[in-house]
């Protein structure tokens, strides 16, 4: 984050979710009440990354992603354009058709900051203890809540939308 805000002269706005309901979650399901059920885990991201974007896209009327057709078999149907019922607004995913190597060409040539954990095997990067490096030929996704089995492994930010 300090590398982007560096280099394209910007300041994200940075929000928390909220300590009552990450102390309330804790209480009532231990610190890694995520590793208990798939249902817990759908919990936690809800309070730690759903809820925060609400407030952040509250009034919003569109937002962006980097949801790409590559990245799972669950996200291959991704639309460049959709109308997010979740948040009421539309949600473009401009990158939706490029392939891996095209965003590894696009960084390496505009020079573009990334996560290094990248470098490191973390091909899909999300809390610390819900990813893991994978090994080379593993699904992209297989780094994510690994301990689920034939799950939809998504958090919940991406899950309520319709094609515009």
């Amino acid at each position: 984050m300090a590398r982007m805000m560096s280099r394209y002269r910007m300041h994200y706005e940075v929000l928390f979710p909220s300590a009552g309901a990450v102390q309330e979650m804790v209480r009532d399901a231990g610190p890694n009440l995520f590793y208990a059920s798939v249902e817990d885990r759908h919990r936690c991201c809800g309070v730690r990354k759903v809820e925060p974007l609400r407030r952040a896209l509250g009034g919003a009327a569109a937002w962006i992603t980097g949801l790409r057709r590559a990245q799972s078999p669950d996200r291959s149907g991704t639309p460049f354009v959709e109308w997010d019922d979740g948040h009421g607004a539309i949600k473009a995913n401009p990158l939706a058709d490029w392939p891996d190597d095209q965003v590894w060409d696009y960084l390496r040539a505009h020079r573009v900051p990334y996560n290094v954990l990248h470098d490191r095997g973390f091909v899909s990067i999300g809390c610390a203890p819900c990813t893991r490096a994978i090994a080379p030929g593993e699904d992209p996704r297989a780094g994510r809540w690994w301990w689920e089995q034939d799950t939809a492994k998504e958090c919940g930010l991406h899950v309520s939308a319709n094609v515009v």
